[in-house]
This record gives C-alpha cells, sequence and structure tokens, in this order.
C-alpha cells in the first residue's frame, strides 16, 4: 500500500484550514503545524509535499503572518484555494440549545456569531482556535459549554452539532496559497492563468502610480494588492499582488517591464491556474 502524500496547514484537526485540504487534496494526509511557519518549514524541508496557507478572509481582511513569512519561504504558490467558513454550534453528545450557558471559539469566529450570542445569551470565552475549543469541551464534557467551529472539528471529537450555519453573513469566505517546494510551469495560452508578485516601489514621488500604470495601460486585472511595512520602516513599503495573467503574456509582461522600472526588488512568487470559485463567486 502506497503513503499518502501529505499537504500541512496551520491549526489544530478540524480547523477550517484542515477541511480547506481535504476539500482541495480528498485523500491526502493532513499535517497539522502550530504556526504558518511549521507549516512551511515541513514542505520546505520535504516532510510534506504541500502546504494550505490563509492568506485573506472576506470578513477579517488579510492574515497578516503570510505576507512576512511567505516571500523568505524559498517556496513557490502552486494554486488557490477558496473555503466557505460554515460556523456549527457544537456541543458535547446528550446537550441541547437551551443547555448553552457558555460559548467558546477564536476571537475572531466569536466576532462572526454576535446573533448567536444574542439570541443564547451566553457568556463569550475567548480560546486560541476554533478546531481547539472543540478539544477543549470534549475533555470537560459539561453541557453547558458549547463551541463554534466546523462540522470536520464536531465530527473527528465526536461532539453533537446543535446548530448549523451559525454566522450572522453568508458570504464569509477564506481563501488559500498553496504552495510547494518546486515551482509547476504553466504554458502561457493557458485560460485562466493567475500571478502573485512582490515588489518594492523605489521611494520617490509618484513611484507607486507610474508602477500601477502599467497594468491599466496594457489591460491586466489585478484582484488584489496590499501594502506593509519592510523591517519597521516607514519610508520602505512592500506590496503584493494577485494580477490576472502569465507573466509571458504580452500585456502581463509589458506591465511587468514598467513596473520592474519604477521597483527596487520585484519577485514573482507563483503563476498557477485561477480557482472555479471565483466565477460561480463573481470574485
Amino acid at each position: 500500500m502506497s503513503t499518502p502524500q501529505r499537504i500541512a496547514f496551520q491549526g489544530e484537526r478540524g480547523a477550517y484550514s484542515d477541511l480547506a485540504c481535504r476539500n482541495a487534496y480528498p485523500g491526502w494526509e493532513t499535517v497539522a503545524c502550530a504556526s504558518f511557519a511549521a507549516a512551511i518549514e515541513i514542505v520546505h524541508d520535504g516532510g510534506a509535499e504541500l502546504a494550505m496557507l490563509a492568506c485573506e478572509n472576506s470578513l477579517a481582511g488579510r492574515v497578516p503572518d503570510i505576507h512576512t513569512l511567505l516571500p523568505e519561504a524559498g517556496l513557490h504558490i502552486v494554486g488557490e484555494q477558496f473555503q466557505r467558513v460554515e460556523h456549527c454550534l457544537i456541543g458535547v453528545p446528550g446537550a441541547t440549545i437551551g443547555d448553552v450557558r457558555r460559548l467558546h471559539t477564536h476571537p475572531v469566529a466569536m466576532g462572526q456569531v454576535r446573533g448567536l450570542i444574542r439570541d443564547l445569551g451566553a457568556t463569550p470565552v475567548i480560546e486560541t482556535d476554533t478546531a481547539g475549543s472543540v478539544a477543549l469541551i470534549a475533555q470537560w464534557g459539561r453541557r453547558e459549554d458549547a463551541a463554534i467551529a466546523s462540522s470536520l472539528a464536531a465530527e473527528l471529537h465526536g461532539m453533537t452539532i446543535l446548530r448549523r450555519n451559525v454566522e450572522d453573513a453568508a458570504h464569509n469566505t477564506t481563501r488559500f496559497y498553496i504552495a510547494a517546494r518546486e515551482a509547476r510551469p504553466m504554458q502561457p495560452d493557458v485560460p485562466g492563468t493567475m500571478t502573485t508578485i512582490l515588489f518594492r516601489v523605489r521611494n520617490v514621488p509618484a513611484a507607486l502610480y507610474k508602477a500601477m500604470g502599467g497594468f491599466a495601460t496594457n489591460g491586466v486585472n489585478m484582484t488584489r494588492l496590499e501594502s506593509y511595512m519592510l523591517d519597521g520602516s516607514f519610508t520602505a513599503t512592500q506590496f503584493l499582488a494577485d494580477v490576472d495573467g502569465h507573466p509571458d503574456e504580452t500585456g502581463l509582461r509589458h506591465a511587468l517591464d514598467e513596473l520592474a522600472f519604477f521597483s527596487d526588488e520585484l519577485r514573482i512568487l507563483g503563476t498557477y491556474p485561477r480557482s472555479p470559485f471565483r466565477d460561480s463567486a463573481g470574485a
């Protein structure tokens, strides 16, 4: 029997990152890691083929750690995955919704179930992880303690789902970069290609405006642009962008040439297939 391929993620078993791994790569072994750095390291060292790295959420915004870690990881972005966040109210076997007095989950998830907290009149208790909160209530075995997490977390810990889809917003979705040790070359003429780039513009007036102009004049669609300080400096700003197209396509090649002229640094972190989710969701 062959050994299953492995994909690493940040979080505990049953986290939404774990669910994203299982949906993207059925049959693969998922490897829980305590941090993004640990997930990246295990791929870099050959302990897993891929890493599933959360990069942004439709409600909470960007995931800051990825901006710092990924550029120096020595990995290549080879795909993207979108995971719908469907929060469940989870209790111990035999519990009912009327038993719930305390609600445990990660602070971001807690902010996404304000309506449920109000309806139940429960006391919110912050924990470090959604799936970890399920492990806690399983350990305690108390009917008055419930957790907010994925259905997978409930299944893995043998807990009961008291109510599904308890999130306030139906569009709550997390996007992930899929990273590997080696790039996966794509042909320029393959439709539905995306490219992620990292750049730092020169510290001169209008540099960013001029650098971005090349994308507009060459008809290149930019789906994401994030900025963050570099090494704590207020004068050095780095940008990460996702754009439609392949670097060898004429339009994107010209746009990148213009960007490079106004930048001190320009790196391509990966070229990969556009997720079908974007078309279904109008992303």
